[in-house]
């Protein structure tokens, strides 16, 4: 078989987020992915080896580009408090841009997509995506209050991953986007959590 066209490897990429979203990674066979793509069988196991890979890339791709953006918008912030503000309503900015990723990355638990077929390349990848957020967590930390260990992680946490899910998961999982006043109610939170300084504990480790 020939090497698929990356054109067909992204139709049948966006198609998969989409239907991840639609009807849930259970509910997706190569047969039904293939068919709603508009590619043969075959494009799936040549390209990818297995569903299972396929549907980790799916993840791996909107969660990699989900980081890009929110990290851009970090570094546009003009100050510290509001750089954690940008990364809080990075979801909503996502959505803004690719909303059937940004309500597959809030809306359905990652174990659903990843199993024992995940190549250990991929599987790599993943795990490299996890630090990223991890070091950006800690950046935003350090500009605040010159601190990286894991009680100021976890109140940045709270802001950027927390809160964002509790604001805008009734609209993503309705498929609903996210309103002005949802925005504005998150960078409020984001503020009065930010108010209240983490914690000092002296016997506490820097996440890694």
């Amino acid at each position: 078989m020939a090497r698929p066209r990356v054109h067909d490897l992204d139709r049948l990429l966006d198609t998969a987020e989409r239907l991840v979203v639609e009807v849930g990674a259970q509910g997706i066979t190569v047969r039904s992915l293939a068919t709603a793509a508009g590619v043969p069988n075959g494009t799936i196991y040549h390209a990818f080896g297995s569903l299972g890979a396929l549907l980790a890339r799916v993840w791996s791709r909107a969660a990699g580009d989900f980081l890009d953006l929110q990290t851009e918008l970090v570094d546009q912030a003009e100050d510290p408090v509001a750089a954690v503000v940008a990364a809080a309503g990075a979801p909503a900015a996502f959505a803004d841009r690719r909303p059937e990723a940004a309500r597959m990355l809030l809306t359905v638990k990652k174990e659903h997509l990843l199993g024992p077929q995940v190549p250990e390349d991929l599987a790599g990848d993943l795990l490299a995506l996890d630090k990223r957020l991890v070091a950006l967590l800690i950046r935003l930390a350090e500009r605040l209050w010159d601190r990286r260990d894991a009680q100021a992680v976890e109140v940045l946490t709270t802001c950027v991953v927390d809160l964002p899910t509790a604001l805008f998961r009734r609209a993503f999982t309705a498929g609903e986007p996210i309103s002005e006043d949802s925005r504005a109610r998150l960078a409020a939170a984001v503020r009065a959590v930010l108010l209240l300084p983490p914690r000092k504990d002296r016997n506490a480790r820097p996440p890694r």
